[in-house]
Order: C-alpha cells, then sequence, then structure tokens
C-alpha cells in the first residue's frame, strides 16, 4: 500500500508558511514503513529539533483504479479518518532552500499517524466536515472540509492520472492553518465531529 498526502490544500495554511496558494494538488508519496495504527505511541526522532503536527482527514481507497473521472471519484473511497502528518520542520526548510527533494522530514518511520476509520454514509455531508486537533487537552487546529482547495473527489480524480490507486491505499487530504510544535510528553487527541478517532502519547 501508499500513502497519498496533498499539500497546501487549505489558504489559510499555505499563507502561514509563506507558500503559495496552488492552483492544482500537490501530491506526494509516503512508504507503508510512515505508517502508526492502533494508538500507538510515537517516538520523538533524534534528527530533528522542529517536530510538528498537521491534522488532516486521512480516506481509504475501496477500489482499484487509474485515471478516475472526478464524477466518479466517489465510488472509489468508503472510509474515513483523522490523522497526523508529523513533519521535520527545521529539515524541511534546509532542504527546500536549496531545492532539494524533501522527504526525510516528512515520510520517515512513524511520520504518519492513522486514527480509526469509519464507514463513510450517505448521511454524512462531505463538504462540510469539520474536525479538531487537541493538545494536552487544549484545541490547537481546526477544520473544515468546506475550506479546503480541491475536494476529495478532486484528489481523487487528480492523483489518479499518475498513479494507479489500489484497495487499501490512504489519502491524507490536506491540513488546515494552525501547524505547531509538539514536543516530549504531550498527549494528542483528534476528533471528526464529536467522535474521537485517535489519540497518543509522544514519548
Amino acid at each position: 500500500m501508499k500513502i497519498i498526502c496533498v499539500g497546501r490544500n487549505y489558504a489559510e495554511h499555505a499563507q502561514e508558511l509563506k507558500h503559495e496558494v496552488p492552483k492544482e494538488p500537490i501530491i506526494f508519496l509516503k512508504p507503508k514503513t510512515a505508517l502508526l495504527q492502533n494508538n500507538q505511541p510515537f517516538y520523538y526522532p533524534e534528527f530533528t529539533e522542529e517536530l510538528h503536527y498537521e491534522c488532516e482527514l486521512v480516506l481509504r481507497v475501496s477500489k482499484n483504479g487509474k485515471h478516475i473521472q472526478e464524477k466518479f471519484a466517489n465510488r472509489y473511497y468508503d472510509r474515513i479518518t483523522v490523522g497526523i502528518d508529523f513533519t521535520a520542520r527545521d529539515l524541511q526548510r534546509k532542504l527546500m532552500e536549496k531545492g532539494l527533494p524533501w522527504e526525510i522530514s516528512k515520510a520517515f518511520d512513524n511520520s504518519t499517524v492513522v486514527g480509526d476509520f469509519i464507514p463513510i454514509t450517505p448521511q454524512m455531508d462531505l463538504q462540510n466536515l469539520s474536525f479538531r486537533l487537541l493538545k494536552n487537552e487544549q484545541v490547537v487546529q481546526e477544520g473544515n472540509t468546506r475550506d479546503m482547495l480541491f475536494s476529495f473527489d478532486k484528489i481523487i480524480s487528480y492523483a489518479s492520472r499518475y498513479f494507479t490507486l489500489n484497495i487499501g491505499d490512504l489519502i491524507f487530504t490536506g491540513t488546515p492553518a494552525g501547524v505547531g510544535p509538539v514536543e516530549v510528553g504531550d498527549y494528542l487527541e483528534a476528533y471528526l465531529g464529536d467522535q474521537n478517532l485517535l489519540s497518543f502519547q509522544v514519548l
């Protein structure tokens, strides 16, 4: 399986990092070894001094597909959760300044924390899903899909132009404004609406 991630999918997040707001999805990949599940603890990596959380909604691909038309894209995912894309911001900044690939700042082992998936139902308004992240019981990041630059279906369609989507692939759909640092000892909880789908300790 692969993890497909979307960068700068919320305008305010792009602006807080002083990046241009994109006109089409920015896609990057993470390997399976980046995945951390089942509320296991996250161990702060030794190669960074500036680790940031980025809370996102995550889709699970339920059907194999390539060159998927946007109007049919909703047939290709069936479950959703919240997740955290951990970023070694100091490494990313140095690599970007040199114009180099920045995978080591994003795709390192256990950098992609995923909560419990729940089924997508007809009652869900996918254009108006709220989610939030708490750090030590304080809300530090909030988002809503109505503020996304590119919808779930647009992301599916766009990504499938370049990569075949396979059952079990995960799609991180972008983080809203409010990213920030974590430290050893922090306790993180992520909610989709009122449902707590992810909670774990940073060690």
